[in-house]
């Protein structure tokens, strides 16, 4: 009996290492098996920066990889930072224009990750892809519109009747959205909702600004000489129509921390945690 516990006792912890055990490429090849739609190329979805093979000791799941992001990460004790939109400014995290320049913000950056040992790998095109499309819905989940949803598309609710104004001031509250913006008359009696978060492009948000059933279309970024300026146009020509901005961040936050639950699942070795990406803007008060 003696010599089973010494042997119980020796083996314990190796057995609990080998378990313990994940590399960041284990962590992502879980992940195209979990995925629940075809893992395709080219995709942005690949290592940003570090060693694929490095252990894992925590995931940190986020909407935007910022040095913010990164500083918090790993002083939670994560060490592989699976983020939403790019690390370095660029669709593609295009790094060698940046590091020609000697980029000093590119380069600060780097050092942290490699100097602790870290890992970035980007996740977008594939959790975009699947349905109900996680963004879209888990933004509507937060606004409490879920029971809204129309039977036609996972982008479209049917909100009881309120004006533009409280409707702002309503998603503004549950988000939060500090410097959310707005284009339409304040007053406007609205129920039909669009919503297309994150950056969907001119393209998609035009169709979707245009369609007879939304009045109301909440984007979470767009360029303000293209969907700001045609919501703006549409106003002026008399369209029943409005545009609200929430911010690139807001928009799709929620939809990464669903991510880190699902992940959860999966990757058991290590803790899994959603670091939330601060909305960098700020709307100064008068005093």
């Amino acid at each position: 009996m003696k010599t089973l516990l010494v042997l119980a006792l020796t083996a314990a912890p190796s057995v609990c290492l080998a378990q313990q055990s994940v590399t960041a490429r284990d962590v992502v090849e879980r992940i195209k098996r979990n995925a629940g739609v075809p893992w395709t190329e080219p995709t942005v979805d690949t290592f940003k920066d570090g060693d694929s093979t490095t252990r894992v000791t925590g995931i940190a799941v986020t909407m935007m990889a910022t040095f913010d992001v990164l500083q918090r990460a790993q002083a939670g004790g994560a060490n592989l930072v699976i983020t939403h939109e790019p690390t370095f400014y660029d669709h593609f995290d295009k790094l060698e224009a940046l590091e020609s320049e000697h980029d000093a913000v590119t380069a600060a950056k780097r050092a942290f990750i490699r100097d602790h040992r870290m890992v970035v790998v980007r996740m977008h095109d594939h959790w975009h892809r699947r349905r109900p499309e996680p963004m879209t819905t888990n933004l509507a989940r937060v606004l409490g519109w879920e029971r809204y949803r129309s039977a036609e598309s996972e982008f479209l609710y049917r909100l009881p009747e309120t004006t533009l104004s409280d409707l702002a001031v309503t998603i503004r509250r549950r988000l939060p959205a500090p410097t959310l913006r707005v284009v339409g008359d304040s007053s406007l009696r609205v129920t039909k909702i669009g919503v297309t978060p994150g950056a969907a492009g001119f393209d998609m948000q035009r169709r979707a600004f245009r369609s007879d059933g939304v009045e109301v279309l909440v984007i979470g970024e767009g360029r303000e000489w293209e969907i700001v300026e045609y919501a703006a146009d549409a106003v002026t020509a008399g369209q029943k129509k409005a545009l609200i901005v929430l911010g690139h961040v807001p928009s799709e936050q929620d939809g990464m921390d669903a991510f880190a639950r699902w992940l959860g699942t999966f990757v058991t070795e290590v803790p899994v945690t959603f670091v939330p990406t601060a909305d960098p803007f700020w709307a100064p008060r008068q005093p």
